[in-house]
């Protein structure tokens, strides 16, 4: 009965090769240390049997892991899948494969997930925390499994971090409001836990305070950051009096802003005449939107690909035992300005 491939080992490739299992080892590892005809004898012999070299025992042999971990708060929102798409292709250009963790926002999933990635033994981690950073990665540290921040400033936290100016993002969504003439306005997300809605409501403040005439700020916080907490959103603002209803919407983030169109529209105002809405993130889906929505602009695959570059950096430091200087990236947001607020 013939062989299956996965039932072929090395040794039957050396065997038909007529050489030395280290000189297929070396073809697979390390083809320059081999000649050239016995390169191609052992090729064939592999190409024959249908032989695929187990990468799991060898990276356990080896004491190392070719994969990176990444935690993200919710692998359902296009920002974090367009963030990760950016960190694939870095982990991609070095021989890497990226494993995916969705931490839903919750703490105890996140802290979870970071440990089933240590116990894996990945070679690094990107990390998006959902508050406090987690305990877990300085443990990871210990283990020597460097960990790269995304989506939040590292500062004197001792680990890189790659982020958006956010608070800065904040103002030029608040600005362009009040640049349009709203003289009040709703800023709706949350929960205000994450460092990113605090850091935007921030920004939102300054513009307030640059303003000349008074303006009016009110907050909506949300349990979520999804189309259905901006639709609930949309129901609460419209049961207040019209004349204590704002006039414009920032909402902290897209899928929210998504979420407001459609609460306002469905209950018949017209955006942006009753109603001026501005996201954030600018995912694909905000300029094909029913009315196309305003967002202010983040660099979503850079930030992940710089991230992982980060991430190599300190795992090369690591393995040629030489001093690694931690780096705070910070990009700088865009407005981007659309139908829903024009």
């Amino acid at each position: 009965m013939a062989r299956t491939a996965a039932s072929v080992s090395m040794k039957d490739v050396a065997a038909l090769a007529g050489v030395s299992l280290g000189t297929v080892s070396n073809v697979v590892n390390s083809p320059q240390l081999v000649s050239e005809a016995t390169r191609a004898r052992v090729e064939v012999a592999i190409a024959k049997l249908g032989w695929v070299p187990n990468e799991s025992a060898r990276q356990l042999r080896a004491g190392r892991s070719r994969s990176i971990g990444m935690v993200v708060m919710d692998i359902s929102n296009p920002f974090f899948a367009d963030v990760l798409a950016g960190a694939e292709t870095a982990v991609y250009d070095h021989g890497y494969t990226l494993q995916v963790g969705n931490s839903r926002s919750e703490p105890v999933r996140e802290s979870e997930q970071l440990l089933l990635f240590e116990q894996q033994r990945v070679r690094g981690v990107l990390y998006t925390p959902v508050g406090a950073l987690n305990d877990r990665i300085a443990q990871m540290r210990h283990r020597n499994i460097p960990v790269v921040i995304v989506d939040r400033t590292g500062d004197g936290s001792g680990y890189c971090s790659v982020s958006v100016d956010d608070v800065e993002g904040g103002r030029l969504a608040a600005e362009h409001l009040f640049a349009r003439g709203h003289r009040a306005i709703a800023v709706v997300g949350g929960p205000g836990s994450l460092h990113q809605v605090r850091d935007r409501r921030l920004g939102v403040d300054l513009a307030r305070g640059q303003q000349a005439e008074p303006v009016r700020v009110m907050t909506v916080t949300t349990e979520a950051m999804d189309a259905a907490s901006g639709v609930a959103a949309a129901d609460q603002l419209l049961t207040l009096p019209v004349d204590e209803r704002p006039t414009g919407v920032f909402a902290t983030n897209d899928l929210l802003a998504m979420g407001l169109l459609q609460g306002f529209v469905t209950h018949g105002l017209r955006v942006p005449d009753d109603m001026a809405i501005i996201g954030y993130d600018d995912i694909s889906f905000a300029a094909s939107a029913a009315v196309p929505l305003s967002s202010i602009r983040q660099p979503r695959e850079a930030l992940g690909r710089r991230a992982a570059e980060l991430l190599f950096e300190e795992i090369a430091a690591a393995d040629n035992k030489t001093e690694h200087e931690h780096q705070s990236v910070r990009f700088t947001p865009e407005l981007v300005v659309r139908r829903s607020s024009a």
